[in-house]
């Protein structure tokens, strides 16, 4: 991937799942999203993270198609950077630098191919630390499928997350439990939120996306701008704002 740089010295260089999640969980999902502090013009920044490893190979194009979605409708406002972080194959993860233009970013994106390999979300949240702790981070969404690692030492480095103010905004492709039950805790200890989405409900997450990265970037201004133009995700997350 051009201009992206490893996290770690170690690094080498379908349908995406509809929101089959209760109403419930699509709720709590809303109202943790609603709590992102609205930023002051032009210093919004959200990290958006990935599971790139085989397992997802089956529904990498329709996602690459929904998240490329966020990122133009994050262009139509002013101040939102956004950087890429993914992880795939033998102990790859990477990290681009902070983008402005959203389709210079889905071109980056589209670009990645998925390759087999365990999953690193141990190093996605210690990206999060790291940009956090030089400047303010509005959110971190996270995407993937399953989880192979320590989750207690996730939790520690969700937990100092928390303690920066980065909510972590964790969307769960398919139904593994053991994901869940990291995912669910993550969002928790950062004071973000957890959603499930399966075959069913690409149209609501692609929503969902572009209303939180809007959030992000301007506000609830920004929010209410796109209601107006007819974001369905938009005006469900203006439901929650007090």
């Amino acid at each position: 991937m051009v201009g992206d740089t490893p996290i770690s010295k170690k690094s080498r260089g379908a349908a995406v799942t509809e929101v089959r999640s209760s109403s419930s969980e699509i709720d709590a999902f809303l109202s943790k999203a609603s709590e992102i502090p609205s930023p002051t013009e032009g210093d919004g920044r959200l990290i958006f993270a990935l599971d790139a490893t085989m397992s997802r190979q089956p529904t990498w194009d329709q996602a690459c198609h929904i998240q490329s979605e966020m990122f133009r409708e994050a262009d139509r406002i002013s101040g939102l950077q956004i950087k890429l972080v993914y992880f795939r194959g033998f102990d790859e993860c990477r990290a681009s630098r902070w983008f402005r233009n959203g389709a210079e970013l889905a071109k980056v994106m589209g670009r990645i191919s998925c390759q087999g390999g365990r999953t690193q979300i141990g190093k996605v949240l210690s990206a999060g630390l790291k940009e956090a702790r030089t400047g303010k981070v509005q959110a971190l969404v996270y995407i993937g499928d399953c989880m192979e690692e320590n989750v207690d030492d996730l939790c520690h480095k969700a937990g100092e997350l928390g303690l920066l103010g980065v909510p972590a905004f964790c969307f769960q492709e398919g139904r593994d439990p053991a994901a869940e039950t990291a995912f669910r805790e993550i969002a928790r200890l950062t004071n973000g939120a957890f959603c499930r989405f399966d075959n069913g409900s690409a149209r609501q997450l692609a929503d969902l996306l572009k209303a939180v990265a809007t959030y992000a970037a301007g506000g609830r201004k920004a929010l209410q701008a796109l209601e107006k133009s007819g974001g369905k995700g938009a005006r469900l997350l203006l439901q929650q704002l007090r």
